[in-house]
């Protein structure tokens, strides 16, 4: 597939995220992160100039779910965990359609997560934006996989005994060639990262902390409010050292294979003595992945991993046309009948 067939070009008129956005009243509580994953996913896709004929998102259950209702392409809104199983069929049936799917960390991540990790084990060619405000909303308030052990939820009135699922930790275990995360408060580096994952080939994984203000507000607080962002919050670009903090003044270093917190305004430490981030290296995206789990490390944002490698549904149409090529188009009554059946 040309991927610039997804494109307008020149003769066509520019589109704006407007052209987005669709006719339906948008049903989210005032103030719901959600509202800026759709305005940044529309505008990002309209700076792209693609087709929105060409677009189909894909949603299960849950308040992230109602994305396709919202986006004036394509869409399907599905049953509980199961996007990502039907939008692996829409791909490789329509490989010529860019296929994306919204999903909140309830319906991804639970009765979702068997789906999840075939998806992103196969590497099909999809986009996966993927809510995650650590709690179930739509079903007003229990504990998600991802809320936090000890937190106190309708279901689980004396703090959940669960520890949570690492989203990107699992997407790197199963294999996954893309991983991302951003923020919903991080308009343009928001955008940014749907670009990334957009150009991806491949299954690409976006992970947006999102806040659900009315049954966990403030989950994210630490890495968005001016009086502890810049010790809470670590930026990862490709083939630049790991710096944070106010001015800079901090960085991230590996003693071993132990990620240690430095001050660059010691006298000890330099710039040099940081670790240089590389995203195509599958084992520093593992131990970015689990600075949540330490509470002196700050929390990385960007692209933890981008690596190449086949997608299933391309192998897929490359086995489909070989054994065309030695057999012909075939017949569905002898696929049928098989080479187990006879007659008498």
């Amino acid at each position: 597939m040309n991927d610039n067939n997804n494109k307008i070009n020149a003769s066509e008129s520019a589109i704006t995220a407007k052209d987005f956005a669709s006719d339906q009243y948008v049903r989210w509580c005032p103030g719901c992160g959600d509202f800026s994953i759709l305005a940044q996913t529309q505008r990002t896709l309209a700076s792209l100039g693609l087709k929105r004929e060409k677009m189909v998102f894909i949603a299960g259950i849950g308040c992230s779910s109602r994305f396709p209702y919202y986006m004036n392409t394509y869409g399907f809104h599905t049953i509980h965990g199961r996007a990502t199983a039907i939008a692996s069929g829409v791909k490789c049936a329509n490989p010529e359609l860019s296929v994306w799917v919204a999903t909140g960390d309830g319906d991804c991540l639970s009765i979702g997560g068997n789906h999840f990790i075939h998806l992103v084990r196969r590497n099909i060619d999809i986009k996966v934006l993927l809510f995650n405000n650590k709690i179930y909303g739509l079903t007003k308030g229990q504990y998600s996989p991802t809320s936090d052990h000890g937190q106190v939820t309708k279901s689980s009135p004396y703090g959940t005994i669960e520890y949570p699922v690492n989203p990107l930790s699992l997407a790197l275990g199963a294999g996954g060639t893309f991983i991302a995360r951003s923020i919903d408060r991080e308009a343009k580096h928001m955008q940014d990262m749907i670009t990334r994952t957009n150009n991806h080939k491949g299954t690409a994984v976006l992970e947006i902390f999102q806040n659900c203000l009315i049954f966990n507000d403030g989950a994210y607080l630490k890495y968005t409010e001016k009086e502890t962002k810049d010790d809470s919050v670590l930026f990862l670009n490709h083939n630049q050292p790991l710096v944070f903090g106010e001015n800079n003044s901090k960085g991230i270093k590996l003693d071993g294979w132990k990620p240690v917190v430095v001050d660059l305004n010691d006298g000890k430490h330099s710039i040099n003595d940081l670790l240089v981030y590389d995203e195509t290296n599958r084992e520093l995206a593992f131990i970015m992945s689990e600075f949540d789990v330490h509470p002196l490390l700050p929390m990385p944002f960007g692209v933890f991993l981008d690596t190449v490698r086949n997608t299933y549904d391309t192998d897929m149409e490359e086995q489909i046309k070989e054994s065309m090529k030695k057999t012909g188009e075939g017949n569905v009554d002898d696929l049928l009948k098989g080479n187990s059946s006879w007659e008498i």
